[in-house]
């Protein structure tokens, strides 16, 4: 824990239990504040949501067996999108290791239930261990592609004592961009008659670049859900997270060069197997693997985005090339006007509730959507003014993440009002993590879209032809649980009540469900 705090951890998620009682004398020694969980996945989430919101790692502590299998999704969700978590958890004694001989909470292989869903997964034998496997995991959060790494710490290495302190290590910089690709995509932008930006997760420390970029080329942005925000949606050449539109996604298939920054241009942002991209790609990506995969890039850029596009921007003032194209303005116009023409009245509805959302919440605020109907819209629909401001996890895809990733997020990030958006069937994946909300005296205001049901697979079934199956709830009243876990409740009868509700939560004190 001490080790931790050098590289600068200040909170850990978790739930204390018999196989980690010498990890929590550490962090009672130490000054890292320690966020009790209600379940292991909450605090898996929790961790997720304090990276998301402040890019910092975040740390989740966790018994062995069950408590990893528990927080599994998480990081399942972490791998997905590309989040630094650490998660250490105990394991069983060493001489145990994989005898199947019975003992608590045991797993034989615990490694490889979480090397799938990591960076990497190991397990320190000795004190002396740990020092390297931490380092590793902070070098490659600051490096390269930043996803989550498990390290698990049998109980008795736990109960070891070592001398001395641990020191830091440090890692390597992320790779800068090779001259003769920035050269040959500055070669391919500078020539472009319909040229458009598609900025993802990887690129939100590139924010102000980018829009340089942008408006230097003249270029429409589009953006992954990851991505919402980095150039702002109010921007005159933002079409924002509107991938998943068909005038969007017609729009960059008319492009004749598109430039993919930090983004893997998932099936899970489009809801297409594979976009129609007929014009040359150039992509910029940390992860060498992305350059030419799915999507094989024409000129292909390993480096950090925010180096990347400097130098390509450099490289197109210094080119003597002149853009004078005007015509990407109102492309945009007209895009955004044929999404919104093409919104189906359920999304009409939920265009109404978001903007009351957007008019009650500071422009700083950060949203955390859950896996509902109301999110999908607002991928499209809810404008956000910078990065690190909308989240949708798109990619796992997994219910009930919302509650715990927005407590992480308000935790990481105090300065910033935190807001949740959920459907009712997700929110009761996790809707115990309202107790930790309340002992932190969180004042996150909670909207449930509560539709009496899994509403999305209701309709995919309708629209199949398969009989409705599972997919009713029985809801409690959510206005009266959340009074009895000593939030506030309110249910609000038209937009403007939503907006005062929304207003009034955000100093509460305790979280508010709406």
């Amino acid at each position: 824990m001490a080790l931790l705090e050098r590289y600068g951890v200040d909170t850990v998620f978790g739930i204390p239990g018999a196989h980690t009682l010498d990890m929590y004398r550490g962090i009672a020694s130490s000054n890292i504040r320690h966020v009790l969980a209600r379940h292991e996945q909450g605090a898996g989430f929790m961790a997720d949501g304090y990276a998301r919101a402040s890019g910092r790692p975040g740390v989740c502590t966790l018994i062995t067996g069950p408590g990893v299998t528990n927080a599994a999704t998480a990081l399942g969700q972490s791998f997905a999108d590309s989040i630094p978590v650490l998660m250490i958890s105990s394991t069983n004694a060493t001489h145990t290791l994989g005898k199947g001989w019975g003992c608590l909470h045991e797993i034989t292989d615990q490694q490889a239930v979480t090397a799938p869903l990591t960076a990497f997964s190991a397990t320190a034998l000795s004190p002396d261990d740990l020092p390297e496997l931490i380092g590793q995991a902070f070098s490659r959060f600051a490096s390269a592609r930043p996803r989550p790494v498990h390290i698990a710490v049998p109980t008795d290495v736990l109960a070891t004592t070592t001398d001395g302190e641990w020191s830091t290590r440090s890692g390597p910089a992320r790779p800068r961009p090779a001259r003769e690709a920035i050269l040959a995509a500055a070669a391919l932008l500078a020539r472009s008659e319909r040229p458009v930006l598609y900025a993802g997760g990887g690129a939100v420390e590139a924010a102000g670049p980018l829009t340089e970029l942008a408006e230097w080329l003249n270029a429409a942005v589009l953006s992954s859900n990851a991505g919402k925000g980095i150039v702002p949606d109010s921007h005159p050449l933002a079409i924002g997270g509107g991938i998943s539109r068909g005038p969007a996604k017609d729009y960059i298939g008319r492009a004749d060069v598109v430039l993919a920054i930090g983004t893997e241009l998932a099936e899970t942002d489009s809801f297409v197997e594979r976009l129609q991209i007929a014009g040359k790609l150039i992509r910029i990506d940390l992860d060498p693997a992305k350059i030419n995969d799915l999507y094989p890039a024409e000129v292909g850029i390993q480096a950090d985005a925010g180096a990347a596009v400097r130098e390509l921007l450099a490289a197109l003032r210094d080119s003597g090339a002149n853009q004078t194209r005007e015509q990407a303005r109102d492309d945009v116009k007209a895009v955004l006007a044929a999404c919104d023409a093409g919104l189906s009245d359920t999304e009409r509805q939920h265009k109404r509730v978001l903007q009351s959302v957007r008019a009650a919440l500071p422009a700083r605020a950060v949203v955390m959507g859950d896996i509902s109907q109301l999110v999908y819209t607002g991928s499209y629909a809810f404008p956000v003014e910078q990065p690190r401001s909308w989240f949708y996890p798109a990619g796992y895809c997994t219910l009930g993440c919302a509650l715990p990733n927005a407590i992480g997020a308000a935790l990481a990030m105090p300065d910033r009002p935190v807001a949740v958006l959920a459907g009712d069937g997700g929110f009761m994946f996790t809707v115990q993590e309202l107790a930790t909300a309340v002992q932190e005296g969180l004042s996150i205001p909670v909207v449930i879209w509560n539709n009496g049901g899994l509403r999305q697979i209701r309709d995919d079934m309708d629209a199949m032809g398969i009989p409705r199956t599972g997919v009713d709830l029985h809801n409690p009243d959510f206005v009266a649980l959340a009074e009895a876990f000593g939030a506030r409740g309110r249910r609000p009868a038209s937009a403007d009540e939503l907006e005062s509700a929304l207003a009034e939560s955000l100093d509460a004190g305790v979280p508010t469900l709406i």
